[in-house]
C-alpha cells in the first residue's frame, strides 16, 4: 500500500479457534486489510473452487503475492497474472525448501539465513529467484526472533521485486535443485532433547530454532520435564566431574547441569516439571530431591 500498490483483494485463511478458550480469532493480514478498507475472502478450499477461481479472473491481477498462506497454489491460479505468483520464502533458496525454513536454519548452526522471492510453480518452492537478500543469524537469536526481522526486510524486497519486475529489471533464475535442503514442518517430537545423539551446541541450536513450539524438553523420573531456557558449558569448568553418562544430570551448589554426547554440557536455567509452574534452576533444586546418579531422558518402563 505504502509502495502505491493497488491491492483489489486480500486472501486469508478462514478464521481459527486460538489457545485454551479456543476464542475464534482472524489472521492479522486480514484484520491489517479490513482496517485498511481491502476486501477480504477467506475460503476453505481453493483448488476446485468455481467462484473463487471466477473471481479472480474478474479482477486479472497483474501480480498475485503468496506469503505463509499454508495451502499449495493451483494451477490456473499460477498462470492467472502477467508476473506470476510471487512468494516471499524465509530462506536463501535453495536451502531449506518446505514449511520451517526460518526455524531449520537456527536448528542446524546456520549463521546466516535471509529472504528469497519467488516464483510460484507447482513444486514445492523450486521456482525461478527473483531477488534475495541475506542476514546474519546472532548467536542468541531464536527463531521467534528471526519471524520479526525476516517479516520486515522480506516487505521491502517483496516491493523491490515487484518494480523490477515491472520495469523488467529482474530475470528470473533458476534454482540448482542439487544443492537443495528441506526444512519439513516441525512435529512435537522435534523438540524432544537426545543427549547420546547430540552435543550441547547442537542441542542448544534446536533449541533456538524450535522457538516458540515445540520447544525443548525431556524426561524427569517418567514425568516431562520442559527446558525453557539453557546455556553451553565449558566442559573444563566441570573439575568435580569424572564420569557421566549421557543425560546424567550433575548438581553444583544451586546449578544444574546435564551430559550431552562428545562429553558436552549443558546448564539448565529454567525448567518446567509436569504439573508444575516454570522456576528457576535454584528453586527447582530447593524442591527436587535427586540422586546422584539421576538421568533425564529416561522413559518409564
Amino acid at each position: 500500500m505504502a509502495a502505491g500498490h493497488e491491492i483489489a483483494l486480500v486472501v486469508s485463511q478462514p478464521d481459527r479457534p486460538v489457545g485454551r478458550k479456543q476464542q475464534l480469532t482472524a489472521p492479522p493480514v486480514k484484520v491489517a486489510a479490513l482496517a485498511a478498507g481491502i476486501v477480504v475472502t477467506q475460503p476453505e478450499k481453493i483448488r476446485n473452487n468455481v467462484e473463487f477461481r471466477s473471481r479472480l479472473e474478474e479482477i486479472a491481477p497483474e501480480a498475485i503475492i503468496v506469503v505463509a498462506y499454508g495451502r499449495m497454489i493451483p494451477p490456473w491460479m499460477l498462470a492467472l497474472p502477467r508476473f506470476g505468483c510471487i512468494n516471499l520464502h524465509g530462506s536463501l533458496l535453495p536451502k531449506y525448501r518446505g514449511a520451517a525454513p526460518i526455524q531449520w536454519a537456527v536448528a542446524t548452526g546456520e549463521t546466516e539465513t535471509g529472504n528469497t522471492t519467488m516464483l510460484l510453480e507447482e513444486g514445492l518452492d523450486t521456482g525461478p529467484i527473483l531477488l534475495q537478500r541475506s542476514m546474519v543469524i546472532e548467536p542468541n537469536q531464536t527463531a521467534a526472533d528471526l519471524f520479526d526481522v525476516l517479516a520486515q526486510t522480506g516487505a521491502t524486497l517483496m516491493v523491490e521485486t515487484l518494480a523490477g519486475l515491472a520495469n523488467g529489471n529482474i530475470t528470473p533464475q533458476p534454482q540448482d535443485h542439487a544443492r537443495a535442503t528441506l526444512a519439513p514442518i516441525l512435529s512435537r517430537e522435534d523438540g524432544r532433547m537426545d543427549f547420546a545423539a547430540r552435543t550441547a551446541t547442537e542441542l542448544w541450536n534446536r533449541w533456538r530454532g524450535f522457538q516458540p513450539w515445540p520447544g525443548a524438553f525431556t524426561a524427569l523420573d517418567g514425568k516431562k520435564l520442559i527446558v525453557h531456557r539453557m546455556s553451553v558449558v565449558d566442559a573444563a569448568s566441570l573439575t568435580d566431574v569424572k564420569v557421566a553418562g549421557y543425560g546424567q544430570i550433575f548438581v553444583a551448589g544451586q546449578r544444574l547441569f546435564v551430559a550431552c554426547a562428545a562429553k558436552t554440557w549443558l546448564e539448565l536455567l529454567d525448567v518446567q516439571l509436569e504439573g508444575k509452574n516454570r522456576m528457576a534452576a535454584a528453586e527447582f533444586l530447593r524442591g527436587a530431591a535427586l540422586a546422584s546418579n539421576t538421568r533425564l531422558g529416561v522413559e518409564p518402563q
